[in-house]
């Protein structure tokens, strides 16, 4: 969020939570990326804050409510209001239960996979509109077609980015299976350790798509615990999601943390695992290397 509207934005969360009867002298500032995560004390609720003109809060309020009810690990509303999207001074405002952190950390991939699979199995059956996988992908490829948002970006760097997403994307998509409601970004920065077990949240990157498109965001040895996974697959989706973070790091617009060094590395990492060469220029990926 603009540096500008933080202190907006916390003052938005306070105001709300302390007119639902939520005792707030503090906010602490958790996340702050295109939205504000806040936790708010003494009532220790966890604030999720983002511009009113550019959110998806409802979606994911629904969502959070369908799969919470089905028994799935997602993070649950605050039990002590209503569960809806609140809105002041320009900003939507929905209130979370807050997770006291565990020790460790770090979910150990057996668990990280059977939540996910029990997330996924609740999914199945949903049928919500969002975006596909494709979607994102070809935004990623416009993203590195379009030389005023990514001007840094050197023409060989440009070709093996644009040329890695159409063809491996197009491999994801004939050969990942059935498509279903995925979460889309279950990384371990969208999972915590509670005392009850692993919980997915930001539920905002859910789309659709074959689970390989989910399990590449994970650790890879959490794959080897997910059943049925074509692991040679697993591994061009890996790096078709990687072509897709390393692009948002060009944009001259991004925000993320030492993001160009990250960038550079990651260019890296893709020449690495395509042989050097990058994708066949005829559309068909060359075979990775091992």
């Amino acid at each position: 969020m603009q540096a500008s509207k933080v202190s907006h934005a916390m003052a938005a969360a306070v105001s709300v939570a302390s007119s639902l009867g939520l005792a707030t002298d503090d906010a602490i500032v958790l996340h702050d990326s295109n939205k504000l995560t806040l936790r708010l004390l003494p009532c220790d609720v966890l604030a999720r804050v983002a511009p009113a003109a550019d959110q998806v809060a409802q979606f994911e309020v629904d969502l959070s409510l369908r799969l919470v009810g089905s028994g799935c690990p997602v993070a649950a509303l605050d039990p002590r209001v209503e569960p809806r999207v609140h809105e002041r001074d320009g900003f939507v405002v929905t209130l979370w239960t807050y997770y006291e952190p565990v020790a460790p950390r770090e979910v150990p991939p057996a668990d990280y996979a059977a939540a996910l699979g029990r997330l996924h199995a609740g999914m199945r059956g949903l049928d919500v509109p969002a975006p596909h996988f494709t979607d994102r992908v070809e935004e990623a490829r416009r993203l590195v077609a379009d030389r005023d948002r990514t001007p840094a970006l050197a023409d060989a760097d440009r070709d093996l980015l644009g040329d890695t997403l159409r063809s491996l994307g197009r491999v994801v998509g004939e050969r990942g299976g059935a498509a279903q409601l995925l979460h889309g970004e279950p990384h371990p920065g969208n999972v915590l350790a509670t005392r009850s077990g692993p919980v997915f949240v930001d539920l905002e990157t859910c789309c659709r798509g074959p689970v390989v498109f989910d399990l590449a965001h994970a650790p890879e040895e959490v794959g080897e615990h997910y059943p049925g996974v074509d692991h040679e697959l697993l591994r061009r989706c890996r790096i078709l999601v990687l072509a897709m973070v390393t692009a948002w790091r060009w944009d001259r617009e991004d925000r993320f943390p030492d993001g160009r060094r990250l960038g550079e590395e990651w260019l890296g990492r893709i020449r690495t695992a395509l042989g050097h060469d990058g994708p066949d220029p005829r559309g068909r990926e060359r075979p990775l290397s091992s």
